[in-house]
């Protein structure tokens, strides 16, 4: 993504860009940005399409971050899920901590904990899909920009798209020598450092860009259980990762980038609390303090993980076609003390571990068009093959022996081939389309040593395929307002859950199919002063995937609804009502829906109070249901203002807000397991000026609100609860 001016001749320029140009959007952006008038908006550049197209002429819900606003929601160190609720009708959380995180896009997502679990959000991060949630959580740094593209995506993006794209883009090396340091510190001896050089190695044949990110805090949390001291505190942890990336252009036709990158994480597991939810209210109980814990157990969690991609481009002069490869792969230890306490205050105890190493290939190949006048043109082939080994436990927290273990092995490949065409009927009118058929292999070899009912091994396969399309309209009302229209439709592959610990069998769950309609309205108003996007969607999923998580039994069981509906709206507004100041307010409101008179989950396993129909089983009946983590209401909100200082300096102050309405933990409801709304603010006050030099201070979660937003259900009250306040200073030199 790129903001520029839009100037005479800059239209017909993106339309005639090919992928080549796609790799050094920065270098025009740079020179763009120069000819900045700061009393009005830039105009977004965006990549949704694979293409660079001006943000407002793409017939896709998407929204931008990037500079600024990138930078303040990072800064406090925390991971990947710091988008939560940053862009309308995005979710994410996570019940492994930095190592897992789960997005959800219009309410469509998957709660499911298992390594092998499918998600229909999926994380591009540098045009590769990560398929793995371990992979997903690769850290946010040194970016150009992050997109988010709601609805399917599955023509252009292919794998595991129903609900939408997070598509990730590295800051690309430049031929100008340059880069950066940013260091933060606060509370709890939390540091977040970023730094990046880059720059011509052959002037105009080849460069470099190099970036890490460090970030760690120090236990934060304190155990009170003495009889034990596993673990004398919680929540710290070290997380070190780094990019290189080269960059071989011999001639104006071809350019090669390389990006080698590799992450090492040493900390907790996330940590869950044992009864800090009020029974019959979703309230904290009285005197909670979320710096102290109680529990007999252990949480480590280590990860580290290797990846590179080569881009390889060529342009052909009719055709330009792009090469993509990725190989990623990640050795994963987590162990978490699941009852959240000591035996006086639960049932019974129960840790659980594993180790997990996923390892993820894939090839596209594709071909765009150029200079066919009215036409642009695209298509390809798409390969992806995965596997992942893992080993779990379950442990006896008395005594630290293994009570259970199992083995897993999973395969899955995708095999694809994709087409997409748009036509400018007229100047105003551009029609679009695309179509991607899709084939999936996936297989599970189970492996239970010991425990439950005694050693089983199973070995399950499903298999599918899916013709994925989609079709738009663009229409231009004026040269500043853009009206669209678009159906597309989603597939996700058929599943496999191999959660044996307490059962013979594993389930399965057949493909996942959605249809999406939306239509919306894209504007710069006021002489390019603000601009607003507000789109309408409704989309309904047959079969949906859906996951059964907890219950007594401490189980994950997949199985299908009939169907799961969902509309909603989406706004957004930027403004510079006044020179200096930018203001921006984004939301969503979401419903959603389970439709299916027969589909049943297990409910508590005892201490929650259930506010679902349930049946003669006495499980809960999910018809009606609002999908898990499916708030509403979604809201965010930023304001910057800045004084100048002398000839090159500013005084800048910067606020950033994001509300996300009530929502559901479980597929069944409970008073218990309803997070509650929760506000998030920040605030950054600091100096910054033209020869490069940054300070501030910045206090991250300024209400200090401690909200449950997550749960373990199987016996008792047991949650986990958001990030604390923190509070620091930044300092950052740009060269």
């Amino acid at each position: 993504m790129m903001r520029v001016e839009k100037s005479r001749g800059l239209k017909s320029a993106l339309l005639g860009m090919s992928a080549l140009s796609l790799l050094g959007l920065a270098t025009v952006a740079q020179a763009a940005a120069a000819d900045d008038n700061s009393d009005k908006l830039d105009e977004i550049i965006v990549s949704a399409e694979r293409r660079p197209a001006l943000e407002r002429e793409v017939p896709i819900a998407v929204t931008s971050i990037s500079g600024e606003k990138l930078d303040v929601l990072n800064s406090s160190g925390m991971d990947i899920r710091f988008l939560a609720a940053r862009t309308p009708s995005l979710q994410a959380e996570s019940s492994f901590g930095r190592t897992y995180p789960r997005f959800y896009i219009r309410g469509l997502g998957n709660a499911d904990f298992d390594p092998n679990a499918s998600q229909p959000v999926s994380v591009v991060y540098d045009d590769v899909a990560m398929e793995n949630p371990m992979l997903k959580a690769f850290p946010v740094f040194d970016v150009g920009a992050v997109e988010v593209l709601r609805g399917p995506q599955g023509t252009l993006f292919g794998k595991n798209t129903p609900a939408g794209v997070v598509k990730i883009d590295s800051a690309k090396p430049s031929d100008t020598f340059g880069g950066f340091a940013d260091l933060t510190y606060g509370t709890y001896d939390t540091v977040n450092f970023t730094g990046a050089v880059g720059g011509p190695i052959v002037k105009n044949v080849l460069k470099y860009r190099a970036s890490v990110n460090l970030q760690r805090r120090n236990d934060w949390v304190q155990n009170e259980d003495i009889s034990t001291k596993n673990d004398t505190d919680f929540e710290g942890y070290r997380d070190l990762a780094g990019r290189f990336q080269l960059e071989y252009t011999p001639n104006e036709n071809l350019d090669v980038l390389l990006n080698v990158h590799g992450r090492q994480l040493d900390g907790s597991a996330r940590l869950f609390r044992a009864n800090i939810i009020q029974k019959g209210t979703n309230d904290l109980v009285p005197g909670f303090d979320i710096e102290k814990a109680n529990q007999d157990g252990a949480n480590p969690q280590k990860l580290n993980s290797f990846g590179s991609n080569l881009h390889i481009v060529y342009d052909a002069g009719p055709v330009t076609v792009t090469s993509v490869s990725g190989y990623e792969r990640a050795n994963v230890f987590s162990r978490g003390d699941i009852d959240g306490g000591v035996p006086s205050d639960v049932p019974f105890s129960v840790e659980t571990g594993g180790y997990n190493s996923p390892r993820e290939l894939s090839q596209e190949v594709r071909f765009a068009s150029n200079d066919l006048g009215p036409w642009l043109l695209q298509g390809g082939l798409y390969y992806f093959n995965s596997y992942l080994a893992g080993k779990d436990y379950d442990y006896i927290t008395a005594t630290g022996a293994i009570d259970d273990q199992v083995r897993h092995k999973d395969r899955s490949e995708t095999d694809g081939v994709f087409g997409s065409v748009k036509y400018k009927v007229t100047d105003a009118l551009t029609l679009g389309g695309g179509v991607r058929y899709s084939h999936d292999n996936k297989s599970v070899e189970s492996i239970r040593d010991f425990g439950y009912t005694g050693p089983i091994y199973l070995r399950t396969s499903v298999n599918g395929g899916n013709a994925s399309w989609d079709v738009s309209a663009d229409y231009a009302i004026n040269s500043d307002v853009n009206a669209f229209v678009r159906v597309a439709t989603g597939y996700l592959a058929p599943s496999i859950q191999d959660r044996i610990t307490f059962a013979n069998a594993t389930s399965t769950a057949k493909a996942e199919t959605t249809i999406s309609y939306e239509a919306g309205v894209k504007s710069s108003l006021f002489d390019k002063r603000a601009s607003l996007n507000l789109t309408g969607y409704y989309y309904d999923t047959s079969d949906m995937q859906l996951t059964a998580v907890g219950g007594a039994s401490n189980t994950a069981r997949l199985l299908n609804a009939d169907h799961a509906i969902g509309y909603g709206v989406e706004l957004e507004i930027e403004a510079k009502p006044v020179e200096h100041m930018l203001v921006t307010a984004g939301g969503s409101y979401n419903h959603t829906e389970i439709q299916d008179p027969n589909v049943s989950v297990a409910t508590c396993g005892g201490g929650c109070t259930v506010t679902n129909a349930l049946n003669a089983q006495g499980n809960a009946l999910l018809n009606g249901n609002p999908l898990p983590e499916a708030p509403k209401w979604i809201l965010n909100a930023t304001f910057r203002y800045g004084v100048p200082v002398g000839l090159d300096g500013e005084v800048f102050f910067y606020t950033d807000w994001a509300y996300r309405g009530e929502d559901n933990f479980f597929l069944y409801t409970a008073k218990e397991f309803t997070g509650k709304a929760f506000l998030d603010g920040g605030i950054r006050v600091g100096y910054k000026n033209d020869a490069g030099y940054e300070v501030a201070a910045f206090v991250r979660n300024v209400l200090d609100q401690v909200r449950v937003i997550g749960a373990i259900d199987f016996n008792n009250l047991t949650g986990m609860v958001n990030e604390p306040r923190i509070i620091g200073v930044q300092a950052k030199y740009s060269f």
